[in-house]
């Protein structure tokens, strides 16, 4: 690369939380920011501060758990306002000088891009930007990424960067760059089809455990709870050949066997998506897995999807049933998926073959004004149905339906700080955090 292409750098930054695991997570909007610089011609580099397989970390295996596995952590203060929650509080990645002495590593940036994900995430953002500050502090540092997205004033006031950049970066990146390097360059993508991105650039890592895969982008549901529509209103889709294409380059050059659907609605319209897709899928040679930790549209899954997904071989499969409080659902998620609908599709996912322990439906637990006894009979109904239920604790989030009665039911201000819509701690439970609440709840799960 040329000395005078400008570079740019790229930063995963840490987290801080009381609990953080790699479920399947990478920045895909970053990793394809960087795959979009490097395919128009600039220099890139990218640090992960969350890098599970540092050089300097205790080797572990890509592989294990198909792919899943702990962060490092280092025990840190609980944030202010949160000093009276019973949990220890961590920061999740690499050590600080781990950090520092990659930064030293990297040629001089023009430009940093850093991203964000989970809204109370952002203490790990502003460490990591103070860190950066040190060692190249003439350096423009733009923040991106969910938590820039749906909290934009507040990261503006509190991250630290010189920029915020709300909503897909994809479509600004480009003119951003040149306006922070002067180099101009003629757009070579198309930004409604995701076809003609580049493949993420996971190439970047120091190991690739996994393959995160987007088939599709956006929802066409407007859950009451989720913040997807917000932040993808449009809805785009992939053509099934290039999809496999993608799968195969990732498993022949890399020997990836781990395939991560990040799709919000995967299942949407199969006839036209899904179907052809998983029969081209099955059309191929080798086996690999494929999970679905963002869930899939219940009334989706027919006789038909559930046999072509299990000889396509996912593995890990969720459901985005939320509550079996079926009568009540039209104010969460406008009736998205009845009582018959969802035993019907259990049934034809047993009958193609999948397991219990495969297939797991998303209790949300935490919501406001939710009983323990409904919660209960949530669980009772997904174990008496043959899966699993699988709690996944409610968040609030700014710009939905249910974020004012969120904020109502909260014994925090949650619209004064992010902090304090950290699912970890129940934030729209009268009361404080019950380890032994939670503990009880997951006893029944049978986890």
């Amino acid at each position: 690369m040329k000395p005078d292409v400008p570079h740019i750098l790229l930063i995963n930054p840490w987290i801080h939380d009381f609990a953080a695991y790699d479920f399947w997570a990478q920045p895909m909007g970053l990793l394809t920011l960087a795959a979009l610089l490097r395919s128009h011609g600039y220099s890139i580099a990218y640090i992960d501060c969350l890098n599970r397989f540092h050089p300097q970390a205790p080797p572990t295996d890509p592989s294990a758990r198909c792919g899943r596995g702990p962060y490092l952590k280092t025990r840190i203060a609980r944030p202010p306002g949160l000093q009276d929650v019973p949990r220890n509080y961590s920061r999740y990645g690499i050590k600080p000088q781990w950090f520092q002495d990659d930064l030293r590593k990297v040629r001089p940036p023009d430009l940093i891009l850093i991203t964000s994900l989970m809204t109370y995430w952002y203490p790990g953002v502003q460490e990591t930007i103070r860190v950066i500050r040190e060692v190249f502090p003439q350096a423009p540092i733009v923040l991106g990424g969910i938590y820039a997205s749906l909290c934009r004033d507040h990261a503006v006031q509190h991250a630290g960067a010189d920029r915020v950049l709300a909503g897909a970066a994809e479509t600004a990146v480009l003119k951003l760059v040149e306006a922070h390097t002067g180099l101009a360059v003629r757009r070579g993508f198309d930004p409604d089809d995701l076809d003609s991105y580049p493949y993420p650039a996971l190439d970047l890592q120091d190991r690739i455990g996994y393959v995160p895969l987007l088939t599709s982008r956006g929802c066409p549901f407007d859950c009451a709870y989720c913040a997807a529509r917000f932040l993808n209103p449009k809805r785009l889709r992939r053509r099934p050949e290039a999809v496999v294409a993608e799968i195969d380059y990732w498993h022949q050059r890399y020997g990836v066997m781990d395939f991560i659907l990040y799709d919000d609605a995967f299942l949407v319209d199969a006839a036209h998506h899904a179907i052809p897709l998983l029969e081209k899928i099955l059309a191929r040679d080798d086996h690999v897995r494929f999970h679905t930790p963002n869930a899939v549209h219940i009334r989706g899954i027919s006789r038909l999807t559930a046999r072509l997904m299990f000889q396509a071989g996912f593995h890990t499969l969720r459901l985005g049933l939320e509550t079996t409080e079926f009568s009540h659902r039209q104010a969460m998620d406008h009736n998205k998926v009845t009582a018959a609908e969802f035993k019907r599709a259990v049934g034809f996912l047993r009958e193609a073959g999948f397991a219990r322990q495969q297939v797991g439906a998303y209790l949300l637990v935490g919501l406001p004004g939710q009983s323990l006894e409904s919660l209960k009979q949530s669980i009772a109904t997904v174990r008496e149905n043959g899966i699993t239920p699988v709690l996944a604790h409610y968040s609030p989030i700014p710009h939905t339906a249910l974020w004012d009665q969120a904020v109502q039911a909260s014994r925090y201000d949650l619209a004064s700080d992010p902090i304090f819509t950290n699912n970890a701690i129940f934030p729209c439970r009268p009361e404080p955090f019950a380890w032994r609440e939670l503990s009880d709840l997951k006893q029944l799960t049978g986890a």
